[in-house]
């Protein structure tokens, strides 16, 4: 009786990395940093002016009548909704921040899984762990990272 050998080879990449190195995902960063420095300061804006009116309406509650302080009262309310509801729009989980940033990141993300598949085919790696995602690995050889070949294939543009 014959007894085969069959020894595959297992490789590892740092997704993050890669990330943070690829040209196209920095430009895609800074894009959708500028976007939340827009909303930020909007929301700053609104937050401050809320918090304006609340001084305000503190200094003058005193000499106010019922029906003025109510209305007041609810202003400030209405106006808190707003500026949380704007936060929500824009940073909550279904916000357009996450909209944005999975518009711009999924074409990025395919693009790194196919130069990872091509590098995995061309070294013969037959399983390809993310050292970034929550995979667990414990201990990787450095000869086994692929990080930067992969890298190296994608700012090559695939050739």
């Amino acid at each position: 009786m014959q007894t085969v050998s069959a020894q595959q080879k297992i490789g590892y990449v740092n997704s993050e990395t890669i990330i943070k190195e690829l040209p196209e995902a920095k430009e895609a960063q800074a894009k959708l940093e500028s976007i939340v420095k827009t909303w930020q300061e909007e929301l700053e804006r609104m937050s401050k002016s809320l918090q304006e009116k609340y001084e305000a309406y503190q200094k003058q509650q005193a000499m106010l009548n019922d029906a003025t302080k109510q209305q007041k009262q609810k202003d400030l309310i209405e106006e808190e909704q707003k500026v949380n509801q704007y936060k929500q729009e824009k940073f909550g989980q279904q916000g357009e921040l996450a909209m944005q940033r999975e518009k711009v990141m999924t074409p990025i993300r395919e693009k790194i899984l196919k130069a990872i598949e091509k590098v995995a085919k061309d070294e013969k790696v037959s399983f390809m762990f993310d050292k970034a995602g929550d995979v667990l690995l414990l201990y990787a050889e450095a000869s086994n990272d692929y990080t930067f070949k992969v890298l190296d294939r994608l700012k090559r543009g695939g050739k």
